[in-house]
């Protein structure tokens, strides 16, 4: 009997899991603003290092992301702003020297970031969910809010004198 109730509370505990993770899997995809189309070669294209996640209230979490010389990112940070607000705080470190290369804090809480890569390189993404009000959504806890973090891609435009 006790085994019965022990494999009944592992499989509620992971159908629980399964539909808060479910919930916010495609947030990214549904929820942040993508710009142009795929007809437009000079728009960004999605880029498959995109991430969503349920985030409790107040936590951070960090993702890798490599990109790539000759190449334009943008970066864009999402969320249920019924729940959250909506300054989401996502910071960028060089993943080698963990140097801090960008903090939307320092940028009025701007939700983009778009930059050139000079060089290939591992990065990694900060995101801190900020305290709110809770409120109930079906299928989640409480305190917490799906968050997308929306990363797109496009070949850089050649500037200034080609090299032969």
């Amino acid at each position: 009997m006790k085994k019965m109730i022990l494999i009944l509370s592992v499989c509620l505990g992971m159908n629980t899991l399964i539909a808060q993770t479910s919930a916010c899997g495609q947030f990214h995809k549904t929820e942040c603003a993508m710009e142009g189309s795929k007809a437009d070669r000079k728009a960004f294209a999605y880029n498959s290092q995109s991430k969503s996640g349920l985030f409790a209230q107040g936590s951070t979490s960090k993702m890798r992301c490599v990109v790539y010389k000759g190449m334009d990112y943008r970066m864009t940070v999402c969320c249920e702003t019924n729940i959250l607000g909506e300054k989401i705080n996502f910071k960028i470190f060089d993943g080698r020297t963990q140097e801090l290369l960008f903090d939307n804090a320092k940028n009025e809480d701007a939700p983009q970031f778009e930059f050139s890569a000079g060089s290939t390189r591992q990065l990694v993404i900060e995101v801190t969910v900020p305290m709110g009000e809770v409120k109930e959504q079906k299928g989640k806890p409480q305190d917490a809010a799906c968050v997308g973090m929306l990363i797109e891609h496009k070949v850089a435009e050649r500037t200034g004198f080609s090299q032969y």
